[in-house]
């Protein structure tokens, strides 16, 4: 790790394909977390997590990996997993010969073993002796993932790791990338679906045709975004009185009632620190109980949304 505590250092990086620019001076920095890499498809987030990886060299520009380039220095291909969003595998292997092929290549010093362990950590065991070419498109997704951890690296970068697979198949995927995160390990997560990264990482990176447009903390940067009123939606015991208290002394731009729910309000609110903070005492003092609070746009959907279109 470098002396800033981050794993992976780019700076100024270019990469341009013939005339196609596909990512333009974009400089960050990551460290041991989930990181989410968000964009739509072609945004260049593929591109970003080739240099990282070390199989693609920038037109300009840096990318340091643990300290070194992952160009130069063959020893950090040791350190580094990649599952890349390509779906091409050896559909006549099982998935432990699969693995233990991967193992070798790599020079581990019991193949089988890794194998095995791969196969446990992205619940494959029961489908070791099954020929790839028979998995459904998650449990392929899976033993992407599952070589790419074969060798305990520690930068995991993940390209769309959910496409295609099923609701439970997700959840298994998040729980295996959240894990990740939680061992120190730097895991840079690719998607265009924005709620499955929301729930898989805090630390976000946004790409746009081929720019940099956000990086860091998703609730710190819809918190930033002062010039739009949050949405909140309020369920109370009786919703007019609070409204009309709430119109009248709370921060807020206005009130509506929800057409779908008569007992829950939507308000927009001009200062949301001060509303959160005063919106209790209030409730209090109308005698009204509060049900739910939820924020209806702090999410990575409306985050995204407000910087591209900004």
């Amino acid at each position: 790790m470098t002396m800033s505590g981050a794993t992976v250092e780019i700076e100024g990086v270019t990469k341009r394909y013939g005339q196609v620019v596909a990512l333009s001076d974009v400089s960050l920095e990551m460290g041991p977390g989930v990181v989410g890499l968000l964009g739509p498809n072609g945004a260049g987030k593929t591109t970003l997590l080739k240099l990282i990886a070390g199989l693609l060299a920038p037109t300009l520009g840096q990318v340091r990996v643990l300290g070194g380039s992952p160009r130069r220095d063959p020893k950090l291909y040791g350190r580094i997993g990649y599952c890349p969003e390509s779906e091409r595998l050896y559909d006549f292997l099982t998935g432990f010969e699969f693995l233990e092929l991967c193992a070798r290549l790599r020079r581990l010093p019991h193949p089988e073993e890794a194998a095995e362990r791969a196969l446990e950590r992205v619940d494959l065991t029961k489908q070791r002796d099954k020929r790839i070419g028979a998995y459904s498109r998650g449990m392929r997704q899976r033993i992407k993932v599952a070589q790419s951890l074969l060798h305990d690296p520690e930068v995991v970068l993940l390209d769309e790791p959910l496409k295609g697979a099923d609701p439970a198949q997700r959840r298994t995927l998040i729980e295996i990338v959240r894990a990740l995160g939680e061992e120190g390990k730097t895991v840079v997560v690719s998607s265009h679906i924005l709620h499955e990264v929301e729930r898989m990482a805090s630390q976000i990176v946004l790409i746009h045709k081929g720019r940099l447009l956000a990086r860091g903390d998703f609730h710190a940067l819809r918190a930033a975004m002062e010039d739009r009123p949050h949405k909140v939606a309020l369920t109370a015991s009786d919703p007019k009185k609070l409204a009309a208290l709430l119109t009248e002394r709370a921060p807020v731009r206005g009130v509506d009632f929800d057409e779908t729910d008569g007992q829950r309000l939507i308000v927009e609110v001009t200062e949301p620190e001060r509303f959160y903070r005063e919106l209790p005492r209030l409730a209090v003092e109308a005698g009204v109980r509060l049900r739910e609070i939820r924020g209806l746009d702090e999410d990575l959907e409306s985050v995204f949304r407000y910087l591209v279109e900004r």
